[in-house]
């Protein structure tokens, strides 16, 4: 299934159905010594990752802990404004339409605009700084002109068209109907802002600048939970007005609009400027256009298998007994779920795409099976036991999270129960978000799209499976347990595809690199046979501990499945847990300065 809008305000682009909405020096980089992105004094137009080796840029191991650290806090703050807006507007027929309407843009921006701005954009950007005399300033300013026409047009008529939409997607009548088109039309302009967040944070990917584009969201939380802070002040508890409509609507786009605009300052610091053009005839603009047509295809794979484990899983909600097993229990699990991949492999992938998509350019495979290699290995050092905690502790975060108001015990079992069947996914998410963004740096958007339908159709017909074999209140949990396969089974294709394609480099960079690839399988390997005690001993005491309360519970599952990871990372070479415990041993011990 599609990932629900990111609680940060800021769209994951799926890469698959399920999933959340994202170098140019080759070296080899380890867990400890990761290779550093060159940087040179900026010069418009030249991404920094691009340039000669000159001044040491943070390794791409630091910009993607600075990244992470921007999307641990932007989810934070998401959450803060989910209370907020439940508290402004409760859970009936206004919630709905003020979701439909602030949904809308989003699903339209990615359906047609949005994946493919975040997997083309840094390739290309890259490949012209490379190539171009001017060091791709004239095709960046080409490229943005183009994509923000483009942006301009689907705006206008997204607005115009506000009534179809909204009927395209509801039922509504009346007085609902004009309420949910009122926020429809003040929403839809937050395509526009999306895109230019998109382009304009790319061009900083491509430029080494990582920070700012998962900083930003911050600010459109803060906006929007001041925004309905004040609907809170004013209203009267009665019916919406047109105003507090308005208010509500336009404030909320008013926060994207501060997300993409605050990404203004850091690209003037790093020495851009966006002159539009217009001379786009035999500029080498054909190749992205063609990349983007793939991609749009496969997001409207996805949407195509979106549609049919929606339709499955609020038939089986519908039919099940008690609640928590329909599709609000699964996108509940799956908000949990998400939440280790976009911190770690999303940041850690962004930093690393700009070095990957230079190498390409060069012709250096072993350069990009390299970083694929260090990127797997780092990345899986954190998601495993991230994903044995989701396993292990689901109970007791999902009664944190969501055991408040309306949702009894019985809700939380079940969604606990959707939880851990995703939990194994996760690891098989992480892999193929590496692998597919291998591909984009390779700027080939044709073969993730074929590879993609292994994971739409096995998870469409598993679901399907799980729905007529199952007793309902177990089709849904079924369903995530098929969407994990799915993953699993789409990330080992990927995988076989991806590295047939990077064995032809040559020489001894290409031994190193088949060398690396093993490593990375061996090392996979050792850590899940480490997962199997750590989650086994993870469930049993947080199930031991469980009657003193879910804090508690949670706690004491938690430092079992790090105890367990501990023991085992020596005997079982476990490199990338032993350096993540190292750091944080090393943070713990390090002296307080004395005032």
């Amino acid at each position: 299934m599609t990932a629900p809008v990111s609680v940060a305000g800021t769209p994951d682009v799926p890469d698959a159905p399920g999933s959340p909405a994202t170098s140019a020096t080759p070296g080899t980089p380890s867990a400890s010594n990761p290779t550093r992105i060159p940087d040179a004094p900026d010069t418009p137009g030249i991404p920094d990752a691009a340039k000669a080796p000159g001044a040491q840029a943070p390794s791409a191991l630091r910009s993607g802990a600075l990244m992470a650290a921007g999307s641990l806090v932007s989810r934070a703050t998401g959450f803060v404004r989910a209370s907020v807006v439940a508290a402004a507007l409760g859970a009936a027929v206004v919630a709905d339409g003020y979701a439909v309407g602030n949904s809308v843009p989003t699903i339209i921006y990615t359906l047609l605009l949005g994946g493919a701005l975040n997997a083309v954009f840094v390739p290309e950007l890259v490949k012209a700084a490379k190539e171009h005399e001017d060091g791709g300033v004239a095709y960046t300013d080409r490229l943005l002109t183009l994509c923000a026409l483009a942006l301009v047009v689907l705006t206008a008529a997204a607005v115009l068209a506000a009534p179809l939409v909204v009927d395209a997607y509801t039922d509504y009548t009346g007085a609902q109907r004009e309420t949910t088109v009122a926020f429809a039309r003040a929403c839809l302009p937050q395509i526009l802002f999306l895109g230019l967040f998109t382009l304009l944070g790319q061009v900083l990917n491509a430029r080494g600048r990582f920070g700012a584009m998962m900083w930003t969201p911050v600010l459109n939380n803060v906006v929007v939970v001041a925004v309905f802070g004040l609907f809170l002040a004013v209203s009267d508890g009665g019916a919406l007005s047109a105003g507090e409509t308005a208010l509500l609507g336009w404030g909320t786009t008013a926060g994207i609009a501060l997300q993409a605009l605050a990404l203004v300052p850091p690209l003037r610091a790093a020495g851009f400027r966006w002159r539009p053009r217009f001379d786009w005839r035999g500029s080498g603009l054909a190749a992205p256009l063609r990349s983007v047509g793939w991609l749009v295809l496969l997001v409207l794979t996805n949407q195509g298998a979106y549609w049919v484990t929606t339709w499955i899983a609020t038939s089986a909600g519908g039919s099940a007994t008690g609640g928590g097993s329909g599709l609000a229990g699964y996108n509940n699990a799956y908000l949990l779920w998400a939440v280790p991949h976009g911190i770690v492999t999303v940041s850690l992938v962004t930093a690393l795409l700009p070095r990957m998509s230079g190498a390409a350019a060069d012709g250096d495979l072993a350069g990009v099976r390299r970083d694929v290699s260090y990127a797997l290995r780092t990345s899986s050092a954190a998601v495993v036991p991230a994903a044995c905690a989701l396993l292990a502790l689901a109970v007791p975060l999902m009664t944190v999270v969501f055991r408040y108001g309306a949702t009894d015990d019985g809700d939380i079992r079940a969604m606990s129960w959707i939880l851990m069947a995703l939990a194994p996914g996760l690891v098989a998410l992480s892999g193929q978000y590496v692998c597919t963004r291998a591909f984009y740096a390779l700027r080939d958007t044709r073969t993730p799209f074929l590879l993609n339908l292994v994971i739409a159709g096995l998870n469409a017909g598993l679901s399907f499976s799980a729905y007529l074999l199952l007793p309902a209140h177990w089709a849904v949990a079924g369903m995530a347990g098929a969407y994990s396969l799915a993953l699993w089974a789409g990330w080992g294709v990927t995988a076989y595809v991806l590295r047939r394609r990077l064995g032809g480099a040559g020489g001894t960079g290409a031994a190193g690199s088949a060398d690396g690839a093993g490593g990375s399988v061996a090392g996979l390997a050792r850590l899940l046979v480490a997962a199997v005690p750590a989650a086994g001993y993870g469930l049993l005491v947080t199930d031991l501990v469980g009657p003193a309360g879910a804090v508690p519970a949670g706690t004491a599952g938690a430092l079992t499945i790090l105890a367990v990871f501990a023991v085992l990372a020596r005997p079982l070479r476990l490199t990338g847990v032993r350096d993540l415990l190292d750091r944080l041993t090393g943070r713990l011990r390090r002296p307080v300065p004395r005032a």
